[in-house]
């Protein structure tokens, strides 16, 4: 049964109330009926933070309140973030992204046996590689 972590942009886009694309529109919307699990990255409060440092998006709130809110949906959980999965990011398979941040979504989808969800065209091709299960939003 997959379990779905959200790639960052993901994340906001669904705060945001945008739709998402198919497949992953419908398999997020069927997992809790599933009983499968939709987690969010500690990487992506981290992200969020620096995107609203560097101007790039705006929020109504601080990032970490911002961060809350999205924990407090009842659909999602905290995916876990050990060290291991830092280290496991510099040595991934096959032609991973450049971005550190994808880096350590991909190793911690790979390291759980989650399918990450993303609109990232670096991720995408990632996972046409093989080397991590991928489904696009």
């Amino acid at each position: 049964m997959p379990v779905y972590l959200l790639d960052t942009c993901t994340v906001i886009w669904i705060a945001n109330g945008e739709a998402l694309r198919e497949p992953a529109a419908g398999a997020l919307e069927d997992a809790p009926t599933h009983g499968r699990g939709v987690f969010v990255s500690p990487i992506t409060a981290w992200e969020i933070a620096m995107l609203v440092e560097k101007n790039r998006i705006a929020l109504a709130m601080s990032p970490q309140m911002w961060f809350e809110r999205i924990l407090a949906w009842p659909e999602l959980a905290l995916a876990e973030l050990p060290p291991e999965v830092f280290i496991a990011s510099c040595a991934l398979p096959g032609a991973p992204p450049a971005d550190p941040v994808d880096r350590i979504l991909a190793a911690t989808a790979r390291a759980f046996g989650h399918t990450l969800v993303t609109r990232d065209r670096h991720l995408l091709a990632y996972g046409g590689e093989g080397h991590v299960r991928i489904i696009g939003c």
